[in-house]
């Protein structure tokens, strides 16, 4: 049986104003013995941040900024700069982060050279609403629930609503000459690929909608996925393929409960899927991870790989941050146990 431990909270909230209310969901750039981590921040009137913290090993902060790294500059992202990540490929660190103005949450980039000055690049997610989203899908073969959702966030947030586009990243390199990467249009995850940015304009998002029934990357299968499944940290290259680690949403009619999965994917075509856990990687069991701003929830966003080992940093409870420890190689066993 794959065993996972879990390390314990590394990060809480501060009386610093810009992080009073919860941090969570870090993105994660390792260096050598060095993590950086640049994580949401809330303050008491539920805005959020990017805050920075510098990690020696796995789980010892020596470093954490007592100001915002990042902050809310634009009209997209006027209520939050939200759940981060980040890769580094050639010389550029490129982070995405979901942008929030109180109505639509739509995934921006930052770039930058040295992980201390971060240039805004705007909006990449496709500026569509649910509304007209809903005629381009008809045109591709999707689920039925992908229209469940198009009509529950009309009912939620309103009729124009953009689609709820979160959990957006890139792999950490370019395939094939092209950057790949993987974004959750409810209730699945997704793939694209792309030469550069300049392509994702409006009619590139049209295009790739019409047809998003052939970019699935990972289809919702097992008990713990019950009502979605969402990227979680940037992919890790390994000989045996791409490890994916992701968040599932099993729903009851009593609670929603939030779990780390686990999926290994071909090193040259991803949406290949050579293994996916039938089984949760771990689930919320410790008291941080069921009480909090959302109850039972383990949010995995950033990973970072020391000897053996696997460290999956993750929000709980969307209040604070912890850390979880597998072997690798053991979990790269585990998956190409459960084949797709």
């Amino acid at each position: 049986m794959l065993k996972v431990k879990k390390l314990g909270v590394i990060l809480k909230p501060t009386q610093e104003s810009f992080e009073s209310r919860a941090v969570l969901n870090p993105a994660i750039y390792q260096e050598g013995k060095t993590v950086h981590m640049f994580y949401r921040a809330v303050n008491h009137l539920n805005e959020s941040c990017i805050g920075y913290a510098r990690l020696l090993g796995p789980t010892k902060i020596v470093i954490r900024d007592n100001v915002a790294l990042i902050n809310r500059e634009n009209i997209y992202e006027a209520k939050g700069i939200e759940d981060p990540r980040i890769v580094k490929i050639g010389e550029t660190f490129y982070m995405t982060y979901v942008a929030f103005d109180g109505k639509n949450a739509i995934t921006a980039l930052a770039v930058s050279q040295n992980l201390k000055q971060f240039e805004k690049k705007g909006i990449i997610a496709p500026l569509i609403t649910y509304d007209k989203a809903e005629d381009i899908f008809r045109k591709s073969v999707l689920k039925d629930q992908y229209a469940f959702f198009e009509t529950f966030y009309k009912d939620k947030v309103g009729y124009d609503v953009l689609l709820w586009e979160k959990d957006i990243f890139l792999f950490p390199e370019k395939i094939k000459g092209k950057f790949v990467l993987i974004h959750r249009i409810l209730p699945e995850i997704q793939i694209l690929y792309f030469k550069n940015f300049n392509e994702l304009n409006l009619s590139f998002w049209r295009n790739y909608l019409r047809h998003l029934g052939d970019w699935v990357l990972l289809e919702k299968k097992y008990w713990y996925e019950s009502r979605n499944i969402g990227g979680g940290a940037p992919p890790i290259k390994t000989k045996k393929g791409w490890v994916l680690i992701y968040h599932a949403v099993e729903e009851t009619n009593k609670k929603k409960v939030y779990h780390a999965g686990a999926a290994l994917l071909d090193l040259k075509n991803p949406q290949k899927v050579l293994g996916h856990l039938k089984d949760p990687l771990f689930s919320p069991t410790e008291k941080y991870e069921k009480r909090g701003e959302v109850s039972n929830a383990v949010f995995p966003t950033g990973t970072a790989i020391f000897g053996k080992n696997l460290y999956i940093y993750y929000g709980c409870a969307d209040k604070r941050i912890a850390v979880a420890m597998v072997n690798l190689n053991d979990l790269i066993k585990e998956l190409l146990k459960n084949k797709e």
